[in-house]
């Protein structure tokens, strides 16, 4: 008790000495002693100290209590120090987390992915109860690849910006046509046109460069069934330019037809013959160009041919249809209208969206086909044309390319009824198929590594069971379970006992169990305090006498105040510490992470790149 009032040396020294008249002698030197210890200690100034050492509980362990025997609120204010194995323990499984969530994202976003598109794609039929397609001719197609180059963005050739522009962009359909397209195991592989972004404009040296690269895009090395799948290529506007653009650089057409063979073309399919014609050549000027005469004769020679076949059209430019034309549910923008620009003269076409209504009417009167598949566009659309013979539908693909203004790059799986079929439900199927979005994928990994690091920086030391609602929840919930699933608790002995606070003579505190428990105590004069299965002494309230000039003031668990001279430690240096040892564990928690996931994510863009 005289812990917790202002008592002199004199006063305690001449109590303690008449105390020991009572007591045997070795009592009376116990006491003697004891007053001489307690009076040097009170004319000095304790040392601070931490009251989270020294107290032990009943079984010798660590407890932590106060000076009056309660619990403290937290180790912040009572301790110096945080509890440094807890924090690290969070650090750690926070970081460990975000590995496996770093783990999970690359898998999915480099692998995952593409296996479902594959999987959510196809051969299509006419319904649950028809054959199976297996007899049927099948083929992929693809269009508007528009391999990046200098002519695609504003960067200069060989710069490492573009260079790393081609690779994703060539990686991303390398992957969608290697492990999307070809384990569709087709039999004929038709692309419609536009292989190359600048290939008008390109260089032999640059225009070799991506024709490389194409050809290692679309690579039939994979498929190991059947190497040698046909390959069937439309010329677009990219690749050779339009009728105005011939007159003047005949080689671009050349060049051409030596790697991706003739223009205008047609081959049969199980029962159907695919003509090609090549688009750009058919609307022109006043005057007749070679290439122009040469497709309209091509086409007017098949008009008179053998009509036993179905027909599908194929052509890079998609046939006329009104401004604002609706083109079904899988067009992700605005239609785009009609639009025309003719060179001077009326030299021929320097550019078109669409062909005109008279050459769209021509080319259905003469081949009437029983479908038309197109490009040019880069999104999906389809439309139906009306014809004297009957309406025929037109599917524009979207590109395959996730760099050409398409958030949802796409292709077509075709089956051709069989040659002996007689079904003419069965002779064209089309189903078209969506690949991942790529864009979306590189925005979830912006997304992720913005989240990781504002994890990293603002988790809080303990963990979330330092929170107050998390506290407040984990209690709530634990009251609920026990409501819901009471049980039986078996009887701890320690719950009747009480402890009795004993200093020793070097000023630690013990607590030591009664043998007998304590009555309840009803005098008003005194209060009992305790936590959980400990109980604090009573303490009695006694008449405090009022301090004189000798008096001195102890309090347990407060560090003395600084002298006058000494200077008090400035916040804002805490506050810089703290941050830094935020920003230096961020670091290195990044740095784990990505000595991690890096090597992960560099396998993973490697195994589809490298020929197997």
């Amino acid at each position: 008790d005289f812990l917790k009032t202002s008592v002199t040396s004199a006063q305690l020294s001449n109590e303690l000495t008449s105390a020991s008249q009572v007591f045997s002698p070795f009592s009376r030197h116990f006491l003697t002693k004891s007053s001489q210890f307690l009076s040097r200690t009170l004319e000095s100034p304790l040392p601070p100290r931490d009251p989270c050492r020294g107290l032990t509980g009943p079984e010798g362990g660590a407890l932590d209590l106060d000076c009056n025997g309660a619990a403290p609120p937290s180790r912040g204010p009572w301790c110096s120090k945080p509890p440094r194995r807890g924090t690290m323990q969070s650090a750690t499984r926070l970081t460990l987390l975000l590995c496996a969530a770093w783990v999970a994202a690359l898998l999915y976003g480099e692998m995952g992915a593409y296996w479902a598109a594959h999987l959510s794609c196809s051969w299509p039929s006419a319904s649950s109860s028809s054959p199976s397609p297996s007899n049927h001719v099948k083929v992929a197609v693809i269009a508007d690849p528009q391999l990046m180059d200098r002519t695609s963005l504003s960067l200069p050739p060989g710069s490492v910006a573009l260079q790393a522009a081609e690779f994703f962009t060539d990686l991303n359909m390398r992957r969608s046509f290697q492990s999307v397209v070809l384990p569709f195991k087709p039999d004929v592989v038709l692309f419609l046109g536009d292989y190359f972004d600048g290939g008008t404009y390109l260089s032999d040296e640059e225009w070799q460069d991506s024709l490389f690269r194409f050809k290692h895009i679309f690579s039939m090395s994979e498929q190991r069934t059947n190497p040698h799948v046909p390959i069937y290529y439309l010329s677009g506007n990219h690749d050779i330019g339009y009728s105005a653009f011939h007159s003047v650089h005949p080689e671009v057409i050349s060049r051409y037809e030596k790697e991706f063979g003739p223009r205008n073309f047609q081959f049969l399919s199980g029962k159907v013959d695919f003509v090609v014609v090549d688009a750009q050549t058919l609307d022109g000027g006043a005057t007749q160009s070679k290439e122009r005469s040469s497709s309209w004769e091509f086409i007017k020679t098949l008009s008179a041919g053998n009509e036993s076949n179905p027909k599908i059209l194929l052509t890079h430019i998609p046939l006329y249809r009104p401004d604002n034309t609706p083109c079904g549910p899988h067009r992700s923008s605005p239609a785009i209208n009609q639009r025309i620009y003719s060179a001077a003269m009326d030299q021929g076409i320097k550019y078109q969206n669409y062909l005109s209504k008279q050459t769209s009417d021509l080319l259905l009167g003469l081949l009437k086909p029983i479908l038309v598949l197109s490009g040019h566009d880069h999104d999906q659309c389809t439309v139906v044309h009306s014809t004297p013979f009957g309406p025929v539908m037109e599917h524009t693909l979207g590109t395959i390319s996730w760099q050409q203004g398409n958030l949802y790059p796409s292709f077509m799986l075709l089956s051709a009824g069989p040659r002996n079929s007689t079904d003419s439900s069965q002779e064209v199927l089309t189903n078209l198929c969506f690949l991942p979005k790529q864009t979306h994928i590189y925005i979830w990994y912006i997304f992720q590594f913005v989240l990781t690091v504002l994890l990293l920086m603002f988790w809080p030391t303990n963990g979330l069971s330092s929170l107050p609602y998390v506290n407040a929840f984990v209690s709530f919930m634990s009251s609920a379970g026990a409501d819901l699933f009471p049980r039986s608790k078996e009887k701890d002995d320690t719950e009747d006992g009480e402890y009795e606070m004993v200093w020793d003579a070097e000023g630690s505190m013990h607590l030591v169990k009664k043998a007998v428990a304590r009555p309840p105590i009803t005098n008003a004069d005194s209060k009992t305090t305790g936590r959980g299965n400990v109980v604090a002494r009573p303490t009695a309230r006694k008449h405090q006498p009022e301090p004189d000039s000798s008096s001195v003031h102890v309090e347990m668990g407060s560090e003395t105040a600084p002298e006058d001279g000494g200077k008090a430690p400035r916040p804002s240096k805490w506050k810089i510490r703290t941050v830094l040892q935020r920003l230096f564990r961020v670091v290195q928690s990044v740095a784990i992470i990505a000595v991690l996931n890096v090597p992960l994510y560099m396998m993973l863009l490697f195994k589809d790149w490298v020929d197997r």
